[in-house]
Protein backbone atom coordinates (compact mmCIF):
# COMPACT_ATOMS: atom_id res chain seq x y z
CA UNK A 1 0.00 0.00 0.00
CA UNK A 2 1.35 3.43 -0.90
CA UNK A 3 2.42 5.63 2.01
CA UNK A 4 0.43 8.80 2.49
CA UNK A 5 2.20 12.13 2.28
CA UNK A 6 2.24 14.62 5.15
CA UNK A 7 -0.28 17.45 5.40
CA UNK A 8 2.08 19.77 3.53
CA UNK A 9 2.29 17.30 0.61
CA UNK A 10 5.77 16.05 1.45
CA UNK A 11 6.75 12.48 2.25
CA UNK A 12 9.51 11.47 4.71
CA UNK A 13 12.76 10.26 3.18
CA UNK A 14 12.45 6.60 4.22
CA UNK A 15 8.86 6.50 3.02
CA UNK A 16 10.18 7.72 -0.33
CA UNK A 17 12.63 4.81 -0.32
CA UNK A 18 9.88 2.31 0.52
CA UNK A 19 7.62 3.83 -2.14
CA UNK A 20 10.43 3.57 -4.69
CA UNK A 21 10.98 -0.06 -3.72
CA UNK A 22 7.29 -0.89 -4.11
CA UNK A 23 7.05 0.83 -7.49
CA UNK A 24 10.25 -0.78 -8.76
CA UNK A 25 8.94 -4.16 -7.63
CA UNK A 26 5.64 -3.59 -9.44
CA UNK A 27 7.47 -2.57 -12.62
CA UNK A 28 9.78 -5.59 -12.35
CA UNK A 29 6.82 -7.96 -11.91
CA UNK A 30 5.07 -6.46 -14.95
CA UNK A 31 8.24 -6.85 -17.02
CA UNK A 32 8.83 -10.42 -15.80
CA UNK A 33 5.27 -11.46 -16.72
CA UNK A 34 5.59 -9.79 -20.14
CA UNK A 35 9.01 -11.37 -20.70
CA UNK A 36 7.74 -14.88 -19.94
CA UNK A 37 4.70 -14.36 -22.14
CA UNK A 38 6.82 -13.06 -25.01
CA UNK A 39 9.26 -15.96 -24.65
CA UNK A 40 6.58 -18.39 -25.83
CA UNK A 41 6.13 -16.28 -28.96
CA UNK A 42 9.76 -15.25 -29.45
CA UNK A 43 10.18 -17.13 -32.74
CA UNK A 44 6.99 -15.61 -34.15
CA UNK A 45 8.12 -12.14 -33.01
CA UNK A 46 11.48 -12.65 -34.67
CA UNK A 47 9.77 -13.78 -37.87
CA UNK A 48 7.68 -10.59 -37.72
CA UNK A 49 10.85 -8.52 -37.25
CA UNK A 50 12.59 -10.14 -40.22
CA UNK A 51 9.67 -9.48 -42.59
CA UNK A 52 11.24 -6.24 -43.95
CA UNK A 53 14.46 -7.98 -45.00
CA UNK A 54 12.47 -10.90 -46.45
CA UNK A 55 10.53 -8.47 -48.62
CA UNK A 56 13.71 -6.68 -49.65
CA UNK A 57 15.28 -10.04 -50.50
CA UNK A 58 12.31 -11.10 -52.61
CA UNK A 59 12.50 -7.86 -54.58
CA UNK A 60 16.00 -8.99 -55.64
CA UNK A 61 15.14 -12.69 -55.92
CA UNK A 62 16.55 -12.90 -59.47
CA UNK A 63 20.05 -12.23 -58.18
CA UNK A 64 19.79 -13.60 -54.63
CA UNK A 65 17.51 -16.61 -54.97
CA UNK A 66 13.91 -17.11 -53.97
CA UNK A 67 14.46 -18.04 -50.32
CA UNK A 68 16.00 -15.49 -47.91
CA UNK A 69 18.37 -17.10 -45.42
CA UNK A 70 19.67 -15.83 -42.08
CA UNK A 71 22.69 -17.66 -40.64
CA UNK A 72 24.21 -17.91 -37.17
CA UNK A 73 27.86 -18.33 -36.26
CA UNK A 74 27.57 -19.93 -32.79
CA UNK A 75 25.47 -22.90 -31.62
CA UNK A 76 23.98 -20.85 -28.77
CA UNK A 77 23.25 -17.80 -30.91
CA UNK A 78 19.59 -18.59 -31.80
CA UNK A 79 18.76 -19.22 -28.14
CA UNK A 80 20.23 -15.90 -27.00
CA UNK A 81 18.65 -14.04 -29.91
CA UNK A 82 15.22 -15.35 -28.97
CA UNK A 83 15.98 -14.48 -25.36
CA UNK A 84 16.87 -10.94 -26.39
CA UNK A 85 13.76 -10.71 -28.55
CA UNK A 86 11.67 -11.75 -25.54
CA UNK A 87 13.35 -9.15 -23.35
CA UNK A 88 12.83 -6.22 -25.71
CA UNK A 89 9.32 -7.30 -26.59
CA UNK A 90 8.62 -7.59 -22.87
CA UNK A 91 9.80 -4.01 -22.37
CA UNK A 92 7.44 -2.79 -25.08
CA UNK A 93 4.50 -4.82 -23.77
CA UNK A 94 5.04 -3.83 -20.13
CA UNK A 95 5.90 -0.18 -20.87
CA UNK A 96 2.38 1.11 -19.98
CA UNK A 97 2.61 -0.63 -16.60
CA UNK A 98 6.16 0.64 -16.04
CA UNK A 99 5.09 4.20 -16.86
CA UNK A 100 2.13 3.74 -14.52
CA UNK A 101 4.40 2.68 -11.64
CA UNK A 102 6.68 5.64 -12.34
CA UNK A 103 3.64 7.88 -12.32
CA UNK A 104 2.42 6.45 -8.99
CA UNK A 105 5.82 7.21 -7.49
CA UNK A 106 5.88 10.91 -8.42
CA UNK A 107 2.13 11.62 -8.14
CA UNK A 108 1.87 12.06 -4.31
CA UNK A 109 4.02 15.20 -4.43
CA UNK A 110 1.98 16.90 -7.15
CA UNK A 111 -1.08 19.12 -7.15
CA UNK A 112 -4.28 17.85 -8.74
CA UNK A 113 -3.69 19.73 -12.02
CA UNK A 114 -0.08 18.51 -12.14
CA UNK A 115 -1.31 14.95 -11.59
CA UNK A 116 -3.60 15.17 -14.61
CA UNK A 117 -0.80 16.60 -16.75
CA UNK A 118 1.69 14.00 -15.50
CA UNK A 119 -0.70 11.13 -16.22
CA UNK A 120 -1.21 12.44 -19.74
CA UNK A 121 2.56 12.67 -20.23
CA UNK A 122 3.01 9.08 -19.04
CA UNK A 123 0.36 7.79 -21.46
CA UNK A 124 1.53 9.83 -24.43
CA UNK A 125 5.17 8.93 -23.78
CA UNK A 126 4.36 5.28 -24.39
CA UNK A 127 2.09 6.10 -27.36
CA UNK A 128 4.69 8.29 -29.09
CA UNK A 129 7.52 5.84 -28.47
CA UNK A 130 5.61 2.86 -29.83
CA UNK A 131 4.39 4.97 -32.77
CA UNK A 132 7.99 5.82 -33.64
CA UNK A 133 9.03 2.18 -33.51
CA UNK A 134 6.09 1.13 -35.70
CA UNK A 135 6.80 3.95 -38.15
CA UNK A 136 10.35 2.64 -38.47
CA UNK A 137 9.13 -0.93 -39.00
CA UNK A 138 6.49 -0.18 -41.64
CA UNK A 139 8.04 2.75 -43.52
CA UNK A 140 11.81 2.70 -42.98
CA UNK A 141 13.21 -0.81 -42.57
CA UNK A 142 11.90 -2.16 -45.89
CA UNK A 143 13.43 0.73 -47.85
CA UNK A 144 16.63 0.52 -45.81
CA UNK A 145 17.22 -3.19 -46.45
CA UNK A 146 16.22 -2.87 -50.10
CA UNK A 147 18.82 -0.17 -50.55
CA UNK A 148 21.53 -2.12 -48.71
CA UNK A 149 20.86 -5.39 -50.55
CA UNK A 150 20.71 -3.68 -53.94
CA UNK A 151 23.98 -1.93 -53.12
CA UNK A 152 25.64 -5.32 -52.72
CA UNK A 153 23.81 -7.01 -55.60
CA UNK A 154 25.04 -4.51 -58.17
CA UNK A 155 28.59 -5.63 -57.31
CA UNK A 156 27.51 -9.27 -57.73
CA UNK A 157 27.93 -10.04 -54.03
CA UNK A 158 25.93 -12.77 -52.29
CA UNK A 159 24.85 -11.78 -48.76
CA UNK A 160 25.08 -14.05 -45.76
CA UNK A 161 22.93 -12.25 -43.25
CA UNK A 162 23.69 -13.00 -39.61
CA UNK A 163 20.56 -13.23 -37.47
CA UNK A 164 22.18 -11.49 -34.47
CA UNK A 165 23.48 -8.58 -36.53
CA UNK A 166 20.15 -8.24 -38.28
CA UNK A 167 18.25 -8.18 -34.98
CA UNK A 168 20.66 -5.63 -33.47
CA UNK A 169 20.32 -3.29 -36.45
CA UNK A 170 16.54 -3.61 -36.53
CA UNK A 171 16.23 -3.11 -32.77
CA UNK A 172 18.56 -0.08 -32.73
CA UNK A 173 16.68 1.53 -35.61
CA UNK A 174 13.30 1.04 -33.92
CA UNK A 175 14.61 2.37 -30.59
CA UNK A 176 16.14 5.40 -32.31
CA UNK A 177 12.88 6.25 -34.08
CA UNK A 178 10.94 5.68 -30.87
CA UNK A 179 13.17 8.20 -29.11
CA UNK A 180 12.88 10.73 -31.93
CA UNK A 181 9.08 10.54 -31.83
CA UNK A 182 9.21 11.82 -28.24
CA UNK A 183 10.26 15.23 -29.64
CA UNK A 184 6.75 16.81 -29.66
CA UNK A 185 6.21 15.74 -26.07
CA UNK A 186 9.57 17.20 -25.01
CA UNK A 187 8.94 20.53 -26.74
CA UNK A 188 5.40 20.68 -25.32
CA UNK A 189 6.82 20.24 -21.81
CA UNK A 190 9.48 22.91 -22.41
CA UNK A 191 6.77 25.28 -23.64
CA UNK A 192 4.67 24.59 -20.54
CA UNK A 193 7.51 25.51 -18.18
CA UNK A 194 8.30 28.60 -20.25
CA UNK A 195 11.70 27.60 -21.62
CA UNK A 196 10.63 27.87 -25.28
CA UNK A 197 7.89 29.61 -27.24
CA UNK A 198 6.49 29.08 -30.71
CA UNK A 199 8.27 32.26 -31.79
CA UNK A 200 11.70 31.07 -30.68
CA UNK A 201 11.06 27.61 -32.15
CA UNK A 202 10.10 29.10 -35.51
CA UNK A 203 13.24 31.24 -35.58
CA UNK A 204 15.32 28.14 -34.90
CA UNK A 205 13.51 26.12 -37.59
CA UNK A 206 16.09 26.49 -40.36
CA UNK A 207 18.89 25.53 -37.99
CA UNK A 208 16.91 22.54 -36.80
CA UNK A 209 16.72 21.23 -40.36
CA UNK A 210 20.51 21.03 -40.39
CA UNK A 211 20.53 19.62 -36.86
CA UNK A 212 17.98 16.93 -37.84
CA UNK A 213 20.30 15.51 -40.48
CA UNK A 214 23.20 15.54 -38.01
CA UNK A 215 21.08 13.74 -35.39
CA UNK A 216 19.92 11.28 -38.05
CA UNK A 217 23.54 10.50 -38.91
CA UNK A 218 24.39 9.97 -35.23
CA UNK A 219 21.35 7.94 -34.13
CA UNK A 220 20.96 5.63 -37.10
CA UNK A 221 23.34 2.68 -36.67
CA UNK A 222 23.44 2.15 -40.43
CA UNK A 223 25.89 4.45 -42.29
CA UNK A 224 23.73 4.74 -45.41
CA UNK A 225 22.16 8.04 -46.45
CA UNK A 226 18.68 6.55 -46.87
CA UNK A 227 18.14 5.77 -43.17
CA UNK A 228 19.55 9.15 -42.15
CA UNK A 229 17.20 11.00 -44.49
CA UNK A 230 14.22 8.88 -43.42
CA UNK A 231 14.91 9.80 -39.82
CA UNK A 232 15.59 13.49 -40.49
CA UNK A 233 12.42 14.10 -42.54
CA UNK A 234 9.94 12.88 -39.86
CA UNK A 235 12.00 14.70 -37.23
CA UNK A 236 11.58 17.98 -39.12
CA UNK A 237 7.84 17.30 -39.53
CA UNK A 238 7.50 16.54 -35.80
CA UNK A 239 9.43 19.70 -34.92
CA UNK A 240 7.06 21.85 -36.96
CA UNK A 241 4.09 20.05 -35.42
CA UNK A 242 5.60 20.87 -32.02
CA UNK A 243 5.67 24.57 -32.96
CA UNK A 244 1.89 24.41 -33.39
CA UNK A 245 1.53 22.72 -29.99
CA UNK A 246 3.78 25.37 -28.40
CA UNK A 247 1.62 28.07 -30.01
CA UNK A 248 -1.49 26.81 -28.22
CA UNK A 249 0.39 26.56 -24.92
CA UNK A 250 1.79 30.09 -25.17
CA UNK A 251 -1.54 31.52 -26.35
CA UNK A 252 -3.29 29.90 -23.39
CA UNK A 253 -0.76 31.41 -20.98
CA UNK A 254 -1.04 34.85 -22.59
CA UNK A 255 -4.85 34.73 -22.38
CA UNK A 256 -4.63 33.85 -18.68
CA UNK A 257 -2.23 36.73 -18.06
CA UNK A 258 -4.49 39.14 -19.95
CA UNK A 259 -7.51 37.92 -17.99
CA UNK A 260 -5.60 38.32 -14.71
CA UNK A 261 -4.53 41.85 -15.65
CA UNK A 262 -8.12 42.70 -16.63
CA UNK A 263 -9.38 41.47 -13.24
CA UNK A 264 -6.70 43.47 -11.47
CA UNK A 265 -7.62 46.61 -13.45
CA UNK A 266 -11.29 46.03 -12.69
CA UNK A 267 -10.60 45.55 -8.98
CA UNK A 268 -8.39 48.65 -8.96
CA UNK A 269 -11.05 50.73 -10.71
CA UNK A 270 -13.66 49.50 -8.24
CA UNK A 271 -11.43 50.39 -5.32
CA UNK A 272 -10.83 53.88 -6.72
CA UNK A 273 -14.58 54.34 -7.21
CA UNK A 274 -15.21 53.36 -3.57
CA UNK A 275 -12.56 55.80 -2.35
CA UNK A 276 -14.04 58.55 -4.52
CA UNK A 277 -17.52 57.85 -3.15
CA UNK A 278 -16.23 58.06 0.42
CA UNK A 279 -14.42 61.31 -0.32
CA UNK A 280 -17.55 62.80 -1.86
CA UNK A 281 -19.52 61.76 1.23
CA UNK A 282 -16.93 63.33 3.54
CA UNK A 283 -15.94 60.02 5.10
CA UNK A 284 -12.33 59.30 6.09
CA UNK A 285 -10.43 57.36 3.45
CA UNK A 286 -7.73 54.86 4.37
CA UNK A 287 -4.42 54.72 2.52
CA UNK A 288 -3.15 51.50 0.97
CA UNK A 289 -1.34 50.68 4.26
CA UNK A 290 -4.56 50.88 6.23
CA UNK A 291 -3.86 54.26 7.93
CA UNK A 292 -6.46 57.04 7.67
CA UNK A 293 -5.62 59.42 4.85
CA UNK A 294 -5.80 63.18 4.81
CA UNK A 295 -9.30 64.54 4.53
Amino acid sequence: MANAPNDDGRMPFFEHIRELRDRARGAAIAFAVAFVGCWFFSQQIYDWLRAPVDQAWMSNAAQLGAHPVLVFSKPTEPFWIYMSVSMWAGIFVSSPFIFYQLWRFIAPGLYQREKRIGMAFAVFSAVFFISGALFCYYFVLGNLYSYLLEYGVKDKLIPQLNMAEYFDLTKDMMLAFGGVFELPLLIYFLAMVGLVTHRSLWKFNRWFIVLAFIIGAILTPSPDVVSQVMMAVPMIALYNLSILAAFFVVRGKEKKKEAQKAREREADALERAKRKAKQDAGEPVEDDDGEPGDE
